[in-house]
C-alpha cells in the first residue's frame, strides 16, 4: 500500500518504519527541515531500541522516505496517518491544533479517495472534528478512522510488530477493509483486531493509559504505607501479583510516572470527564498521588542530611522517565533535581540516552558526565532515578572508592537490600526497609 505518515516523532517514526517493514511504500512528512535532513541522511532523531536496523534497511530498500512536502507525500497515498503531538492545553485538555491544521491542509490537497487515520492519542469526538476540517475544503470522498497506538517507549518496535491487539474505530466498511488488510501481517499469530465506532476507539486509549497510571499510583501509595508500617512493598507486590485477577505488571513502586503518555492522557481524560459534567474522582487521586510521589525521594534525602543539602554533591544515575528511551518529558528526575538545586545541592548526572535532551533543559546548572562512575566522584550520595539495566549490578568497589560516604537513595528499587547491608551502605529505597550503616 501507499502510506503517508504526518509527523516523525516517537509514534510517527516507529509507525512509518514498521509499515515499510511489511512491504508498504511509506512517506513521512515533517515541518522541521533539520529533522527531515537528518532522516534522509540515515540518522535517527529518537532513541528507540531495534528501530535503527529497520529504519536503515527500509531506506536502503527504497520503501521509506522523508519529506517537507505534504502535497507530494499524500498525492498517491491510500492511507494518511496523523501522528502529531497533542500537548496539554492550559485547562488540561489535549491541544488539537496540529491535527486540525493538518486535516485542513489535507482537505485542500486530496484529489481522490483517502482514508485519514488518527494515530495520535486524541479525545473523544476528535474523529468528527477531523472529518469536519477535511470536509470544509475537500471535493472528493474520504473517510476518517481512529486507530490509537499502544506503544511502550523502549519497546515500541516490538509492540508495533507484535501487537497485543489492534483497535480500529470506523463507521465505514470500505475504510475498515483497507485497515484490516494493512494490519493483517502484524496479527498472523492470532491476536485480535477490534472494530468499533470512532468514539469508543478514542476512549479505549485513554482508558488503558489511565488504568495503568492508576495501578502505578496505587502501588506508590502502598509503598508509602509500607514505610509507615514497616512492611516491605516487594513482598506485598509479589503476593498481590500472583492473584490472576490482578496480574504482575505495573505493580512496581517508584518516584512517579512520567513520559509523553500517562501524565498527558490522564489529564486529558480527566478534562473530558469535566466537560461532560462528570466528576472522575479516581483520576483526581491518580494525578495528585503522582505529583506528590515525585517529592518522596527529595524528602528522604533532606531527612538523611539533617534537613539541609546545601553544599552537598549528589550523583544522579538516570534522567529519562524510563529505561531504553531518551524521552525526558515529565520525567521525575526533573522535579527531583530542581528541588535539590533549589535547596543548595550540586548535581552530577549520567544517563545512557537522556543527557542531550536534559542538557537543553538544565544547561550548565548540573554537570553531565561521560559514564555513571564519573557522576559520583566526590559525591556525598548516589541517587538512582531511572531503572536502566546497567545500574542493577554496578561495581561497588568503584562506587565505594568514588563516593565521599556510602549512601545510596534508590528511587526505583533496583538494588538488593541484603547486598547493600552486606556492603555496609546506608541505603534508602521506596516502600522497603532502610539500611543504616
Amino acid at each position: 500500500m501507499q502510506i503517508a505518515v504526518i509527523g516523525t516523532g516517537y509514534v510517527g517514526l516507529v509507525t512509518g518504519t514498521c509499515f515499510a517493514e511489511t512491504g508498504n511504500n511509506v512517506t513521512c512528512v515533517d515541518i522541521d527541515p533539520k529533522k527531515v535532513e537528518m532522516l534522509n541522511n540515515g540518522e535517527l532523531t529518537i532513541y528507540e531500541p531495534g528501530l535503527e536496523a529497520l529504519f536503515l534497511h527500509n531506506k536502503k530498500q527504497g520503501r521509506l522516505h522523508f519529506t517537507l512536502d505534504l502535497a507530494a507525500a499524500i498525492k498517491d497515498a491510500q492511507l494518511i496517518f496523523l501522528a502529531l503531538p497533542t500537548p496539554p492545553d492550559e485547562d488540561g485538555s489535549a491541544d488539537l491544533k496540529y491535527i486540525l491544521n493538518a486535516a485542513t491542509e489535507i482537505g485542500k490537497l486530496i484529489t481522490d479517495y483517502k482514508v485519514i487515520i488518527n494515530k495520535s492519542t486524541v479525545p473523544v469526538g476528535t474523529a468528527e472534528k477531523v472529518r469536519a476540517a477535511v470536509q470544509a475544503t475537500a471535493k472528493v470522498e474520504f473517510d476518517v478512522v481512529s486507530n490509537p497506538e499502544f506503544l511502550r517507549e523502549g519497546m515500541a518496535v516490538e509492540d508495533f510488530m507484535k501487537p497485543d491487539r489492534v483497535v480500529i474505530g470506523s463507521s465505514s466498511p470500505k475504510a475498515a477493509k483497507l485497515m484490516e488488510a494493512l494490519y493483517e501481517p502484524f496479527v498472523r499469530q492470532g491476536n485480535p483486531i477490534f472494530f468499533m465506532d470512532e468514539r469508543s476507539a478514542e476512549l479505549t486509549k485513554y482508558a488503558a493509559n489511565a488504568y495503568l497510571a492508576m495501578r502505578i499510583s496505587f502501588m506508590n501509595e502502598i509503598a508509602n504505607l509500607c514505610d509507615k508500617t514497616g512492611g516491605n512493598v516487594d513482598m506485598v507486590r509479589l503476593g498481590m501479583g500472583s492473584d490472576t485477577r490482578i496480574g504482575k505488571r505495573f505493580l512496581f513502586p517508584g518516584i512517579g510516572y512520567g513520559g509523553s503518555c500517562f501524565p498527558k492522557d490522564v489529564l486529558a481524560l480527566h478534562t473530558t470527564a469535566k466537560n461532560y459534567n462528570y466528576d472522575f474522582k479516581i483520576l483526581n487521586s491518580v494525578i495528585n498521588v503522582n505529583e506528590r510521589q515525585k517529592s518522596v525521594l527529595v524528602d528522604t534525602i533532606l531527612a538523611h542530611f539533617g534537613g539541609s543539602v546545601k553544599g552537598k554533591k549528589i550523583g544522579i544515575w538516570g534522567l529519562a522517565f524510563k529505561p531504553n528511551t531518551d524521552d525526558i518529558r515529565e520525567a521525575p528526575a526533573i522535579n527531583i533535581m530542581n528541588a535539590l538545586l533549589d535547596a543548595g545541592a550540586t548535581i552530577a548526572a549520567y544517563d545512557p540516552a537522556g543527557m542531550p535532551n536534559m542538557k537543553e533543559k538544565f544547561g550548565n546548572r548540573i554537570e553531565f558526565t561521560d559514564d555513571q562512575y564519573a557522576a559520583i566522584q566526590n559525591a556525598d550520595a548516589l541517587a538512582i532515578l531511572t531503572e536502566w539495566n546497567e545500574f542493577r549490578t554496578p561495581d561497588f568497589n568503584e562506587i565505594t572508592k568514588l563516593l565521599n560516604a556510602k549512601v545510596v537513595f534508590d528511587g526505583r528499587n533496583v538494588l538488593s537490600i541484603d547486598q547493600m547491608k552486606e556492603l555496609g551502605y546506608t541505603y534508602y529505597s521506596i516502600g522497603r526497609p532502610s539500611v543504616k550503616a
